[in-house]
């Protein structure tokens, strides 16, 4: 019997959720996705020291203080966007400054610069998606880089509300965190949860059936797996971004996968939601869950990239 990984590459998209160029070579997914702390432990790595070195050779010419720390920042978030273009078949995502969360005006025009610096590598746009937190600006600066051509990878999202939002920006495509709900939920005493009840299981599969019954067209990808038995029960939504530890468990275990998400079947909806900025806004505040993770997500990110800056900063130094 083939393994359980092969079996959901049968009926979704397998996303590799890693900066590591090596873990994409061997795993083979179709897509692949990082973040600021994949970013920053991948830069640790003796194996992409090469990578480090140009920007960092490429930055000395460019002058020295803040801007140039933050210009090699991003050469090095496209330099490794670039290696995984040469071996995923798919999209790579390359997430905006999460600092830059609350700044619609700053979000949209560091994605036209990313944009720009990978068609400098020969990259066109088509491969590559926007990561941009599912605040209400990020989500508004997705409507505008959508209606400029260029496709948009909302993440940090961990309600309905945000997926509301991100269909009506016409985005490419959402990141709901899986596990993280999860966290959330069991450090408030919830549970125990099976696969079946898991918060972030039922979660995705709440906004699944709302894109799938209202004919919105943009990709549900589940993120931030806990165990396969959340990924196992997603099986058949649209993309699964997953790291390379559950993968190789997935890849090692036999069985059978049973489909549990199909377009045709998506299950009972939630009732269809019209959001304004203001009724957003309340949605999210009612939801204490969502609003403490994606403040949380975005607290964590932006450490990961300040010691990515500092990083820098030293090696410039």
């Amino acid at each position: 019997m083939s393994s359980k990984l092969d079996q959901l590459r049968e009926m979704t998209t397998v996303v590799a959720d890693t900066g590591d160029i090596e873990a994409v070579r061997r795993l083979k997914p179709v897509d692949c996705t990082t973040n600021p702390t994949l970013l920053f432990k991948a830069v640790e790595t003796p194996a992409y020291a090469h990578l480090v070195e140009e920007a960092i050779g490429w930055g000395r010419k460019q002058g020295g203080g803040e801007k140039a720390v933050q210009a090699v920042c991003d050469r090095l978030a496209v330099s490794f966007g670039t290696e995984l273009t040469k071996i995923v078949p798919g999209r790579v995502s390359t997430e905006v400054d999460a600092d830059l969360s609350f700044d619609g005006k700053a979000t949209i025009d560091k994605a036209r610069a990313i944009i720009a610096a990978y068609k400098e590598r020969g990259v066109e746009k088509e491969r590559i998606l926007i990561k941009i937190a599912s605040t209400w600006e990020g989500l508004q600066a997705a409507k505008v880089l959508q209606g400029e051509g260029i496709d948009c990878n909302l993440t940090l999202l961990f309600a309905l509300p945000q997926a509301v939002a991100a269909a009506d920006a016409r985005a490419f495509l959402i990141s709901p965190f899986v596990g993280r709900i999860l966290d959330w939920h069991v450090k408030a005493g919830g549970g125990p949860y099976t696969a079946e009840t898991d918060p972030g299981v039922v979660s995705v599969r709440s906004i699944y059936a709302y894109y799938k019954t209202y004919g919105i067209d943009t990709v549900v990808m589940g993120a931030s797996f806990r165990n396969t038995g959340e990924i196992e029960a997603l099986a058949g939504c649209d993309r699964l971004t997953i790291g390379p530890g559950l993968l190789d468990e997935l890849a090692a275990a036999t069985g059978t996968l049973p489909r549990q998400l199909a377009p045709e079947a998506p299950g009972k909806a939630p009732a269809k939601l019209s959001l304004d900025e203001k009724a957003f806004r309340f949605a999210m505040n009612e939801d204490a869950m969502a609003t403490e993770k994606l403040a949380e997500g975005i607290r964590g990110f932006v450490k990961d990239l300040r010691s990515l800056r500092k990083l820098v900063t030293e090696k410039l130094a």
